[in-house]
């Protein structure tokens, strides 16, 4: 292998996303060809790179900016999957976008979104890390932006959001640099404590900022909205996972010592608990398809930032087996959402019913993929989720428990999710409905059959994939095979069989699949969390535009108050001064001669007295 090929690695796509841009006024033909050649020669590069190793530095310029790119088990591990799941969602996007006045914009910025990835996955430089960072920023902003409705404030928020933790990002990598007194990544060994626990804290805001992780998740679900429906398949459901919990995991296992018993290990396992929980509460009451999915991959990210920061083998092993698995599930949800929405022309569950005869193929790869997030044996989610729970429980129950919950909940939403979607009564959206397109459904049946293949044979992801990256870390373990725990396993069956129970009394009562979680959402402290969560007063980047707003309107008021002072009451002063003065100059002397004596007096008044 050469060089030159790590270089073509990001250097091809980000070409063709240029190219794509330059000729996004020519024809559908021309514009889907250059998407999917893209896209095939850069899984074709991905595959020729994976089990290889490969290091490239040289400096830059008078700045002494050194340029350095590492392949090794990780980088090509995400390198492959970057590639796999952009060439399946190339193929969907080239029939979902075809009737997009904008496809051939959307179409550059995809091509350019998956250059951008490659160049942060190779990058063993901080400041190249950054670049191509900040790039994935760009071109988040420009795949939302050419969405319809509310799309432009949309990208405006997600890059407000994503541009503060960059800033955080970039304040963390100069204190690494002060600290480690290199940029390189893999030349960087510190231990945490001091300014060093701040670089950590900084660095790892950027890192589960990217992967979507709360608090700064709150554009996904509005992009889920208005932006087209690949580009939440492609960068919340997929590569902002892999890139994110990428470089959160060399932050802990590489750059810091991140030791289990520390405070930044609890935190992160605090935040992982906490996303999981919060986001999938509010996926359970959505009514829309592509909502629903995006507060689950919202929440899904917890699971991998709670295996990781347990900092323990079992744990770790979890946390990045899920991330993988993730990006299978969630992008197959996805594009079955795709799938509805396009032989239906909508996603709000209230208009959809009875597909699961008209569209059976889509259901079948709907199915599988609801099966794998939930947890259920023998599918890929179900053995990463074990031993996610595995690590969660050596460190504290509550982690455990807290995790469980979120399975249960995941499990009722999809309940809820595929009873009102493919099942129940059908409406008039769905009369004429026919199976999708095959350039559509090959994705969904390949993605599918990977949720099967990843559970079944989950020794291919372990040792071929995960293991390799932890090394001498995992001290002899292999989490390949069977669950270690019967125990574990016996709850999360029960646990599932719970949620079917819930669903089951919750259409009884509200005689509907989409209200099976009704008697949850109008419980009655719920209710009120959650109208004021839907009334967005939990968001922050909401709650931070009505501080600026009352601050905004206090400085108005001031620069009214300020101006008002400056023309009218300080002139209106000088005019009565003046005109004051003007009295007592009335030209009689004997007036003069007693102003200064007054003067006189008043100056030797001041003389004896002071």
């Amino acid at each position: 292998m050469s060089i030159q090929t790590l270089f073509i690695s990001f250097s091809l796509p980000l070409g063709a996303g240029i190219l794509e841009l330059l000729l996004m006024r020519r024809s559908l033909w021309l514009k889907n060809l250059i998407l999917l050649l893209g896209t095939a020669l850069n899984l074709w590069v991905a595959w020729e790179l994976f089990g290889k190793e490969a290091s490239y530095i040289t400096s830059w310029g008078a700045f002494n900016f050194q340029f350095a790119l590492r392949l090794y088990n990780f980088s090509a591990f995400i390198l492959l999957g970057i590639s796999v799941f952009g060439f399946l969602i190339a193929l969907f996007s080239s029939v979902f976008m075809r009737n997009h006045k904008e496809s051939g914009q959307f179409f550059g910025y995809f091509l350019l979104t998956i250059g951008m990835a490659n160049g942060a996955t190779l990058a063993n430089d901080l400041i190249v890390l950054l670049f191509f960072w900040e790039g994935l920023l760009l071109t988040l902003f420009g795949m939302i932006a050419v969405g319809h409705r509310d799309a432009y404030k949309t990208a405006i928020k997600a890059f407000v959001i994503c541009g503060i933790t960059d800033l955080c990002m970039l304040v963390g990598i100069g204190l690494t640099a002060h600290l480690a007194k290199t940029t390189i990544i893999s030349s960087i060994h510190l231990q945490t404590g001091g300014l060093a626990s701040l670089a950590f804290i900084l660095l790892a805001i950027g890192a589960v900022s990217k992967a979507g992780s709360m608090p700064f998740h709150s554009w996904i679900p509005d992009a889920a909205k208005d932006a087209p429906l690949p580009f939440m398949a492609l960068l919340p459901g997929t590569l902002e996972k892999l890139v994110g919990i990428y470089f959160l995991s060399r932050i802990t296992l590489d750059m810091f010592a991140l030791n289990p018993e520390s405070r930044l290990s609890l935190a992160l396992m605090i935040l992982g608990a906490m996303t999981i929980f919060l986001a999938v509460l509010m996926a359970l009451i959505q009514k829309d398809f592509k909502r629903l999915l995006s507060f689950h991959a919202i929440s899904q990210v917890g699971y991998m930032i709670l295996g990781i920061g347990t900092a323990i083998p079992v744990g770790i092993v979890g946390g990045l087996f899920h991330m993988i698995n993730h990006a299978v599930y969630k992008s197959c949800l996805f594009l079955t959402g795709g799938a509805v929405e396009i032989q239906t022309g909508t996603s709000n569950l209230k208009a959809l019913g009875g597909l699961y005869k008209k569209m059976p193929v889509t259901f079948f790869a709907f199915l599988i993929a609801a099966l794998s997030i939930s947890g259920v044996p023998p599918f890929n989610g179900f053995f990463s989720k074990e031993l996610v729970y595995d690590g969660a429980l050596q460190r504290g129950m509550a982690f455990y428990v807290i995790a469980l919950a979120g399975s249960f909940l995941t499990a009722a939403s999809f309940l809820k999710l595929g009873h009102a979607a493919f099942f129940g009564a059908e409406q008039d959206n769905s009369k004429n409905a026919k199976e999708a397109p095959a350039l559509i459904l090959i994705p969904l049946v390949v993605l599918a059959g990977i949720c099967i293949l990843f559970g079944l044979w989950n020794s291919i992801p372990l040792h071929h994939l995960i293991q390799p990256i932890l090394g001498e870390r995992l001290e002899g373990h292999d989490f390949a095979g069977p669950p270690h725990s019967l125990v574990l396993v016996a709850i999360s069956c029960g646990v599932f069989l719970l949620a079917i129970a819930n669903h089951w009394v919750g259409v009884k009562r509200s005689g509907s699949g989409l209200g099976a979680v009704d008697h949850i959402h109008y419980a009655p402290v719920l209710h009120s969390i959650y109208n004021r969560a839907e009334k967005r007063h939990f968001d922050p980047y909401e709650l931070s535009l009505k501080v600026i707003n009352i601050f905004a309107s206090v400085a108005f008021t001031l620069d009214r108050l300020i101006d008002w002072l400056y023309n009218k009451l300080v002139p209106f002063v000088a005019f009565l001064f003046a005109r004051m003065l003007k009295q007592a100059h009335n030209g009689s002397h004997i007036t003069y001669v007693a102003w200064s004596l007054l003067g006189f007096l008043f100056i030797l008044f001041t003389f004896i007295y002071t």
